[in-house]
């Protein structure tokens, strides 16, 4: 191993969460997450999902007393906190709506090399569905 790497990738996203139960069934009805792990942790709930992909990273819902979306403001609008790779962009975002989640427009970027769409989570988090054609291709994890 190369001495000279601090550190090699992402290892997991944190959103914040009010409410964990409806949180965890919120991501695994809506974008097929699986609940790997909740537990206990300096006074709150963790919720531990895994994306399908052997090499992803895990999406941490931490419980919060205080409610607070997160999101980044860019130039003064609303920006996404982190981008979800889907395989086939139009089959989530038809997912989305018939569950009554509230989405925008498919937006496409070149000619057709990206496409993405925001929403919000059930606690408001900002939240962006992205496809790209130099998305990375994994293998599947076993039980998914």
């Amino acid at each position: 191993m190369n001495n000279q790497i601090l550190v090699t990738r992402i290892g997991y996203s944190y959103l914040p969460t009010t409410k964990i139960d409806e949180s965890i069934n919120w991501y695994i009805k809506n974008l097929g997450l699986k609940l790997m792990n909740k537990f206990e942790d300096r006074g709150s709930l963790i919720g531990v999902l895994h994306y399908p992909h052997k090499n992803s990273i895990a999406l941490v819902l931490v419980e919060t007393r205080d409610y607070k979306p997160l999101e980044i403001m860019r130039n003064g609008s609303p920006f996404p906190l982190m981008a979800m790779n889907c395989p086939d962009i139009e089959k989530t975002h038809k997912r989305l709506k018939k569950n009554n989640i509230p989405v925008e427009d498919i937006s496409v970027l070149g000619n057709g090399e990206a496409k993405y769409f925001y929403f919000r989570d059930n606690e408001g988090n900002l939240l962006e569905a992205a496809w790209s054609k130099w998305d990375a291709e994994d293998d599947i994890k076993d039980g998914f």
